[in-house]
């Protein structure tokens, strides 16, 4: 804790200390060893060279975090929904650490702009910023440990960032979900699909139905079979119950 404090009132006179205290607001702590967290938002593009030759950069952390978040969120959801099965555990884990989730969590969080990379990074690469999240949670581990790092998850992202009612139902998978159901009920459920023919330099539509014990359940129809069915499989879902 004086270790924190001291270092607090280092960066009071330095030149850096507006991101010194961004930090702070997206930690909710004092950091200790500020190396860490300038490597966790130090990008490939713009990697730095050591005195010993190591080049660095934050995939290391990132590799780290990525581990570390899997498995903080694993045990919070173990522990929260103590009445559920492996399968929803695990989807529910996936829709937290998904890389494209946690990209709107980092730049709700204020990850952007302590963040340095190339410029031209920022428009080729879609999930920049939720890596940058793992790098800073890795980050984290080694300068805190690893209580630390589960109070960041609960109180910093899981408190003002994942709703986790949302993320409960959410699953758009329904052709998935309807082949689930009935090998459990041992029920037969087939798809049919086929390309439909449009207009002369039209892409190419699909329309698809699904039977369940051949009785048609539900149509759909889209720009790809994928998309057809999952519409159709939808619309059968919504007369059974699962």
């Amino acid at each position: 804790m004086l270790q924190g404090v001291f270092t607090f009132l280092i960066y009071l006179f330095r030149k850096d200390k507006d991101y010194y205290y961004k930090l702070i607001g997206i930690l909710g702590f004092l950091p200790g060893k500020m190396s860490l967290y300038h490597i966790a938002f130090t990008h490939r593009s713009v990697s730095f060279r050591l005195d010993d030759g190591l080049v660095v950069n934050n995939e290391r952390l990132e590799y780290l975090g990525d581990a570390l978040l899997g498995a903080v969120t694993s045990e919070f959801i173990y522990h929260t929904y103590d009445h559920t099965d492996e399968g929803f555990m695990t989807k529910l884990r996936a829709r937290i650490v998904k890389r494209k989730h946690l990209n709107t969590i980092a730049i709700q969080m204020g990850i952007p702009a302590l963040l340095s990379s190339h410029p031209h990074i920022i428009k080729s690469s879609k999930h920049l910023y939720g890596n940058a999240l793992e790098a800073l949670i890795g980050a984290i581990y080694l300068d805190k440990g690893y209580r630390k790092t589960v109070k960041f998850f609960k109180n910093r992202m899981l408190r003002k960032h994942i709703d986790l009612a949302s993320l409960e139902m959410k699953d758009s998978d329904y052709k998935s979900q309807l082949i689930e159901w009935a090998q459990k009920t041992r029920k037969e459920v087939v798809f049919f699909s086929h390309e439909e023919v449009g207009m002369i330099g039209k892409a190419p539509a699909f329309r698809s139905t699904v039977q369940i014990e051949r009785v048609e359940r539900g149509t759909g129809s889209g720009d790809s079979k994928k998309e057809a069915e999952q519409q159709a499989a939808s619309i059968a879902l919504k007369h059974i119950s699962l």
